[in-house]
């Protein structure tokens, strides 16, 4: 059971399929930008992929450097905390942001030795095309306005969904 909102309500109609995400959204810019109700529009991806993007290789001077940043931070979030509570100690702040920073290192390196790739890498879900879609009864209006704004839909289709 999906509860996506282009399941809901009316038809939709295709405005336009798009190679590109950033294409679909100029498509929509511009109806916004002509004041047209986007409430009533949908950017649907279909095609979808798990593409990963290697930032590099993970060697144990990068995962040393990540645990260590990471514990200073916490430590320094910790650090704040006690001085709140005891203001005139501000060594408190220091002593936590090194405590951190030696829990990050120790930390880092029992994941480095767990862990089973040698790079790092992003993922991300993306789409071969894109569909604007439109709720049917404002199908021709938005199509009026972007003939105004002189873009054409590409690969334009009236079907309902």
């Amino acid at each position: 059971m999906s509860t996506g909102r282009a399941e809901e309500g009316p038809h939709k109609a295709v405005l336009g399929t798009y190679g590109s995400h950033e294409a679909a959204q100029h498509i929509v810019d511009v109806l916004a930008e002509k004041k047209f109700p986007v409430e009533h529009v949908d950017i649907v991806g279909t095609g979808l992929r798990l593409q990963e993007a290697v930032l590099g290789r993970l060697t144990l001077g990068r995962t040393l450097a990540s645990g260590a940043v990471t514990g200073g931070w916490i430590g320094l979030l910790v650090g704040f905390v006690f001085l709140i509570v005891s203001p005139w100690a501000a060594a408190s702040v220091i002593s936590a942001v090194v405590i951190g920073i030696v829990f990050g290192l120790i930390w880092a390196v029992v994941a480095h030795m767990w862990r089973r790739r040698s790079f790092v890498a992003v993922p991300a879900v993306v789409a071969d095309r894109y569909q604007v879609l439109v709720d049917a009864p404002f199908a021709e209006e938005a199509r009026r306005v972007l003939a105004a704004a002189r873009v054409a839909p590409a690969d334009s289709a009236s079907r309902p969904l």
